[in-house]
């Protein structure tokens, strides 16, 4: 009878040592792998808007595109904090070497992409500052095991995300 149970313990062990974790390890790589592509197109996104001052239908979707490509949905946030120029008697061009001169206002995602739906384009000039913030929706693969066996993440928690900033160098238009 002991042998018996012996064995069946040992059956069960092989077969989470041979099929489980050879999943857990390579569903982490495929998260590591996702990881490192939206970093990149996040990285790549924000620093072609800040060198030609604009953001387009073309250059977004195909950010969208790219991060999408990992089998993960994303939730992507954009800010663009727009240097205010009409500072009433002082103008922040002027005296742009002075700490505390510059104000700025924000633009957010949803204004972003309802002109880029209008105009085809957003265009930004020299001084706003750009952020890009990317954060998975769904639970991949590897959150799904963690949960099946260590209840380590919570329904609404994210593994894969990337921010980029930055100050726009061209003016857009």
């Amino acid at each position: 009878m002991s042998d018996t149970l012996i064995t069946i313990i040992a059956i069960a062990l092989a077969a989470v040592l041979m099929f489980v974790f050879p999943l857990m390890t390579m569903s982490d790589r495929t998260d590591d792998i996702a990881q490192l592509t939206v970093k990149t197109a996040t990285t790549e996104f924000v620093d072609k808007i800040r060198s030609t001052g604009k953001i387009t239908t073309t250059n977004y979707d195909e950010f969208v595109e790219t991060i999408t490509s990992t089998g993960n949905t994303y939730n992507v946030d954009m800010e663009v904090q727009v240097k205010d120029e009409n500072l009433g008697k002082k103008v922040s061009q002027a005296q742009s070497d002075k700490i505390g001169e510059n104000v700025y206002y924000s633009v957010y995602t949803s204004q972003i992409e309802e002109a880029l739906d209008k105009q085809g384009n957003y265009y930004c000039k020299e001084g706003d500052i750009v952020s890009v913030s990317v954060k998975n929706t769904n639970q991949t693969m590897a959150q799904q095991l963690k949960n099946f066996f260590y209840s380590v993440t919570g329904n609404d928690a994210y593994t894969i995300a990337a921010e980029h900033a930055g100050v726009v160098t061209a003016n857009g238009k």
